[in-house]
């Protein structure tokens, strides 16, 4: 339940679909909405057929689906075909076959290293990853990740995947949410923090940066690294900044200051 305001901020409860507020949807013009497995029906399609077709071949005993020939002409095609698909189909598929009166059997099908069977289905994985902005690394293909690409490649998920559907269910979210005297008041913003942090040596040297510049005290680096707090009469809240640094009109001050001085004590 929801509630819907006026102008003059009289409001009225009523039910809105939850699709409504979030749109999680491709769109044109952000008018229209469409559903990425419709947009991308045929790749899932070719997905869901290299898949059926790994399935029956396995089933028949990894052996391809051939033709039966006879040098003459068979009465009953249909009952010689069912009997030999009973005979060395499905699991009886290695049994060794016997062939009477000359019939020879030819394979017909592609062996699967010219289909590129598995190439195949490893392109349909990255084609529906892509369809959602998904690493490879994060669905398990690991084959282009290394450890000092990985971090990086789990930023660019965040900052390029995330970011802009985050951007669109905030604004929605404060659009239909809060009312315009509820805006002045209240922001509606996800956090993403955890998502962004870097390994050890990055977050040690960006929590230096911040200490010395004075705009994180030592509660603040200890509060985000899930660490006790430090008492605060012992200096936990505490912002410092380097000493040795100064205005740029003020830096040659101390040295114009020491040269009187030097003149003063030659005098």
């Amino acid at each position: 339940m929801y509630i819907e305001r006026c102008k003059h901020g009289l409001g009225r409860g009523i039910s809105k679909p939850t699709i409504e507020i979030l749109q999680g949807d491709f769109s044109l013009l952000y008018l229209v909405g469409y559903s990425p497995i419709a947009l991308a029906k045929n790749a899932i399609g070719i997905s869901l057929a290299c898949e059926d077709y790994g399935s029956t071949f396995f089933a028949n005993g990894a052996s391809p689906s051939g033709v039966l020939e006879h040098p003459g002409v068979i009465k009953n095609p249909e009952r010689v075909r069912d009997a030999w698909q009973r005979a060395y189909g499905g699991s009886n598929s290695h049994h060794t076959a016997i062939l009477e009166e000359g019939m020879k059997y030819t394979p017909i099908s592609i062996p699967n290293n010219e289909a590129q069977f598995l190439e195949t289905r490893k392109f349909q994985v990255e084609e529906i990853a892509r369809l959602y902005r998904v690493p490879l690394h994060m669905i398990g293909d690991l084959d282009h990740a290394t450890f000092s690409n990985v971090e990086h490649l789990s930023l660019d998920f965040v900052k390029y995947s995330l970011d802009p559907w985050i951007v669109r269910w905030e604004q929605g979210m404060m659009k239909d949410l809060l009312s315009d005297s509820e805006k002045g008041k209240y922001f509606i913003k996800f956090n993403v923090e955890g998502l962004l942090r870097g390994d050890y040596a990055s977050r040690m040297q960006g929590y230096a940066t911040a200490r010395q510049n004075g705009w994180m005290s030592t509660n603040d680096i200890r509060e985000l690294e899930d660490m006790n707090l430090v008492p605060e009469e012992l200096g936990g809240n505490l912002y410092l900044v380097n000493g040795s640094f100064t205005k740029l009109a003020d830096a040659g001050a101390f040295a114009k200051k020491n040269e009187k001085e030097e003149t003063t004590h030659e005098e």
